[in-house]
């Protein structure tokens, strides 16, 4: 859901509209007929070489399925920064070490004084639905009143938010803090829509009641129909104030932007004090709690999805919120007890690399810094990505795994790729997108080959987004058109 990549002055939603969402690959060159895979090399070759690309770094690894014999290599054992495509090793890991089947449960416990205690364990998928069923348990219980409403915010320690995530990312929703009790993915929505030409752009909020806690500054505009569109939508660290700037063209629809909350914690106890209220439950204190207490009367409880639908969320949608929480339940997974302050995604960093390493991936081929692919500090090879494809193509989990995957022209990050193609490509990978980073790795069915497994990351390009997923693109359209010679 806040999957945004795109860069700007502050938080950056860019809106670009290509008329024809396939418009970029109708510009690659059509198939001349099937190749061998002798000469799949000089073919891709043709693209990578090409001037524009002639400052950027291409690693590339291409490989059957069912074999490590190598059809194409390009730096396949060098570093490179693989953007989202980090969340394949971190749902391969979440896979292998908690199961399809786990879930993260929140649960409310009574204790003296008429008080409650909700102990959120990370669930990134609590929405106004969850906090109701909630309240409505509580409700059936008995409930009419409680003293203090006490918020145990203490499962995931450590930094909320990635060090060595850039500041533009840290106010974004896609960017949004994790903790242990969330709500809407800890992200405010705003709808921006244009009017008349001159005139600023309307800014609402998704959420009304929250009108009168934000103050915005409003520095867009509406233009006509032949100027560009963009939005950047920003906030400040740590006052209430949202800065928008741009324009839109009148007539256009609306769009939705995501700023991150600045203190999910109580923005999560202010909302299900909302859902007590309105089962006619009244709060006289509701506070966070920052250590957590043996409490064994549980009174109400939720569960999120399984775990297969969360990693498909991740992967699908490339949800930045889900992956860190993915990494962060990881940490927490060791059985052990809890080094003191130590910070929960620190733990799961290195219960991802041993998870990895038992299930064959090499553990000398990526360092990561984080569970989504937001930093730059991720260091990723093609050939510890498709290691991962293949070892989990021969796991338990490998249809859970494969079909949490993006498919080409029909859903998740793919779905306008590939659709303007001479022949279908069946194609599942992962997209990944930063400023100079373009990557995808995945999984291809070749009509007249052998199905095949494949990573391919551009690096240090100063092309748009757009040129590096065409050739990206072209390579792949290649791969489709190999045959046994």
């Amino acid at each position: 859901m806040y999957n945004l990549r795109i860069r700007g002055i502050a938080v950056t939603l860019l809106v670009l509209l290509l008329g024809n969402s396939s418009a970029v690959f109708a510009q690659m060159p059509e198939a001349s007929g099937d190749i061998c895979a002798g000469e799949l090399g000089a073919k891709v070759d043709a693209i990578t070489n090409r001037p524009e690309f002639s400052r950027s770094r291409w690693g590339i690894l291409i490989q059957p399925l069912a074999s490590a014999t190598t059809l194409y290599s390009r730096d396949s054992n060098k570093y490179f920064i693989p953007a989202s495509n980090v969340k394949l090793l971190t749902t391969a890991a979440a896979l292998q070490k908690l199961g399809a089947n786990f879930r993260i449960r929140t649960s409310i416990y009574g204790a003296e004084n008429g008080n409650l205690y909700i102990a959120g364990r990370g669930d990134p998928s609590i929405t106004a639905t969850q906090l109701k069923s909630l309240a409505s348990q509580l409700k059936q219980r008995g409930i009419s009143q409680v003293n203090q409403l006490i918020g145990d915010d203490s499962y995931f320690q450590g930094n909320a938010i990635n060090p060595n995530w850039e500041w533009e990312d840290a106010q974004a929703g896609y960017g949004a803090p994790i903790n242990s009790l969330m709500f809407n993915q800890n992200a405010i929505e705003l709808i921006l829509s244009p009017q008349s030409i001159g005139q600023p752009l309307k800014v609402t909020f998704a959420e009304p009641k929250l009108v009168n806690r934000w103050q915005i500054q409003n520095n867009s505009v509406t233009v006509g129909q032949n100027e560009s569109e963009f939005v950047d939508v920003g906030r400040d660290f740590s006052l209430p104030i949202l800065r928008v700037r741009g324009q839109l063209k009148a007539g256009a629809e609306s769009e939705s932007a995501y700023v991150a909350v600045i203190d999910p914690a109580n923005n999560f106890l202010q909302h299900f004090q909302q859902a007590l209220a309105a089962e006619g439950i009244p709060i006289q204190q509701a506070l966070v709690a920052s250590s957590s207490r043996n409490l064994t009367q549980e009174l109400a409880q939720i569960e999120s999805p399984p775990l297969s639908e969360l990693v498909k969320e991740t992967n699908r949608e490339s949800n930045n919120v889900y992956a860190e929480v993915l990494l962060r339940l990881l940490g927490k997974s060791t059985g052990k007890m809890p080094v003191p302050q130590e910070d929960t995604s620190e733990a799961g960093l290195k219960e991802l690399k041993t998870a990895l390493t038992q299930l064959g991936v090499n553990p000398n081929s990526y360092i990561l810094a984080d569970g989504s692919g937001l930093s730059r500090h991720n260091l990723i090879s093609p050939e510890a990505l498709v290691q991962t494809l293949r070892l989990m193509a021969n796991s338990p989990a490998a249809s859970i795994y494969r079909t949490s995957l993006p498919a080409a022209g029909e859903s998740g990050t793919l779905k306008n790729r590939f659709k303007n193609t001479p022949n279908r490509v069946i194609l599942q990978a992962k997209t990944g997108t930063l400023s100079g980073v373009s990557a995808l790795s995945g999984y291809v069915e070749v009509p007249n080959y052998e199905p095949l497994v494949f990573s391919i990351i551009v690096n240090q390009s100063d092309l748009s987004a757009a040129k590096m997923r065409s050739a990206t693109d072209e390579i792949v359209l290649l791969l489709n058109r190999l045959r046994r010679c």
